[in-house]
């Protein structure tokens, strides 16, 4: 595999923009956020196994594609408590499990709330001197609040626009939604650099339309995903900072 950081001398020097992917990439460190709930699970002894969990968390994506749930001014911990809510009934309901959801959703959603907000501030120092040196723009797929959730986090001031799945009708990996970012950039794709967290929904994309690219890689979804590998792989944000 190329190192980063000679492939970032040779190709990013003609670098005049970035879109960032949110979560995942600046809330989680790269780790899919399946894991960050299961260990809220773990945290406070929810009695089923990761199998189980993983048909949960299935299952309320889908519901909270189907359905709005979520909505415009939700901040993260407001998403979290409805998102864990719909897992631990679907898991009262179809796999039994005895629990006061009442008192245990709001305390694994405070669980994983404070994990995203300890990871955006970590995240929050390489933001703002991106933000001093190029414009920055945020695509997400996201359900309509993720305006909301940067301004909880306090970090919606460096991103000069959003292209959010839930608004513009367009989810990732369709590259088209990448396109529209380098557009609200008014860069040519050359000179854009794309960082996320996902290498078929972010990196692979971004590649496929011309644009430069910065994977965060934490643990994924499948097995597949933790063993792939890429030249455009950096260990962290932080790398960022010594390459552009």
């Amino acid at each position: 595999m190329v190192n980063f950081n000679n492939r970032a001398t040779l190709l990013f020097m003609n670098i005049k923009g970035i879109i960032f992917d949110y979560g995942g990439t600046i809330d989680s460190r790269g780790v899919h956020w399946s894991e960050i709930i299961w260990d809220g699970y773990c945290a406070h002894n929810v009695n089923i196994s990761k199998e189980t969990f993983r048909e949960a968390y299935v299952y309320a994506e889908r519901e909270l594609a189907r359905v709005r749930h979520i909505l415009p001014g939700d901040n993260f911990h407001i998403l979290l408590r409805k998102k864990i809510d719909i897992q631990l009934n679907w898991l009262a309901e179809n796999k039994d499990l005895s629990v006061d959801i009442s008192t245990l959703a709001p305390q694994i959603a405070r669980f994983c709330y404070d994990h995203a907000r300890q990871c955006v501030n970590e995240a929050r120092p390489v933001l703002e001197a991106l933000a001093a040196k190029y414009p920055l723009q945020l695509v997400s797929n996201f359900y309509g609040n993720v305006d909301e959730v940067l301004r909880d986090f306090d970090i919606r001031r460096y991103f000069q626009g959003i292209i959010e799945s839930a608004v513009v009708g367009v989810r990732k990996p369709d590259a088209r939604i990448f396109m529209l970012g380098v557009v609200a950039l008014g860069l040519k794709p050359q000179e854009v650099l794309v960082v996320g967290d996902s290498l078929k929904k972010d990196i692979l994309p971004a590649i496929s339309i011309g644009c430069e690219t910065a994977w965060i890689k934490g643990k994924g979804w499948t097995p597949d995903e933790d063993a792939a590998t890429h030249p455009s792989l950096i260990p962290n944000l932080n790398t960022l900072l010594t390459t552009l």
